[in-house]
């Protein structure tokens, strides 16, 4: 048996909150390098810009942009690690509110979504947790921002609905976004399991770095095809034209009930913010 401090768990979340605001993916910045290659004109300058802006955003210790987001955080508990000092939930939100004290990050959180009163610290944060093998505990930190995260959606669809509903439900998703979420985004799929589930799945396919490949082929021709058609819309960065509309298509996939077909679409932004951390 492991045990892990509290204090640890806090630590780690405040540093995560606060690079994941400031400091682009690697493999991120790396497309959007090799897709200037391929823009031209007002397309070209927009990717440009975007990548200066990533620059200043490290080189002053600054937020990338301004809108850092509600904090998603998943917890990867291994069964053999025993959490000490603390509750857990408490240790996590605890390092919300001092990453984004420490890191002048804007609090964007509201207690009651009708009241509206900020609770002026970002908190609280919605947690994830998985119970997996080992002793290590691994953090994932994901600031959703919400010029994204309101283009989401959800449907039900029937068994008979079949492949083709499901395409074009995420076409359409990505059609009516249009700029909203600050292309060139990252659209994640959840197909299959129940209602909350499926968003689930979505939520959790931001976090797969671009490139990778579901492990299904099946799977992963139709994540090639989605990607292909909403490149094809021509929205492009910022939704100012181009060849760049999306950097990824990232499809998660469950076992569901013999009348069901649950599909979920979460967008991620240019930035898609999530680091992560191994105790």
């Amino acid at each position: 048996m492991r045990e892990i401090h509290v204090n640890e768990i806090t630590k780690a979340v405040a540093e995560l909150c606060i690079k994941a605001c400031t400091i682009v993916a690697p493999d991120i910045r790396a497309y959007m390098e090799k897709a200037i290659g391929v823009e031209m004109g007002v397309a070209k300058q927009v990717l440009d810009d975007m990548i200066k802006n990533q620059d200043i955003s490290i080189e002053r210790k600054m937020p990338i942009c301004q809108d850092t987001g509600m904090v998603v955080a998943f917890l990867e508990i291994g069964q053999d690690v025993h959490i000490t000092g603390g509750n857990v939930a408490d240790a996590v939100q605890e390092g919300v509110r001092r990453g984004y004290e420490e890191g002048y990050l804007r609090k964007s959180v509201v207690a009651d979504p009708i009241d509206r009163v900020n609770t002026k610290d970002n908190t609280p944060a919605v947690i994830y947790y998985d119970l997996v093998p080992g002793d290590k505990l691994k953090i994932t930190v994901a600031p959703k921002g919400f010029g994204s995260e309101n283009m989401s959606r959800l449907q039900m669809f029937v068994p008979a609905n079949g492949l083709e509903a499901v395409e074009n439900f995420v076409l359409e998703t990505v059609t009516k976004a249009d700029a909203n979420p600050c292309p060139p985004i990252i659209v994640g799929v959840g197909v299959g399991g129940t209602f909350d589930y499926a968003a689930n799945m979505a939520k959790r396919a931001l976090l797969r770095k671009i490139g990778s490949r579901h492990e299904n082929d099946f799977w992963a021709d139709v994540e090639a095809r989605l990607l292909e058609k909403i490149n094809a819309t021509g929205i492009g960065p910022a939704g100012f034209g181009g060849f760049t509309t999306c950097m990824a298509v990232h499809i998660n996939t469950y076992a569901t009930h013999i009348a069901g077909l649950p599909v979920a679409v979460n967008i991620g932004c240019h930035v898609n913010r999530h680091e992560e951390v191994i105790l």
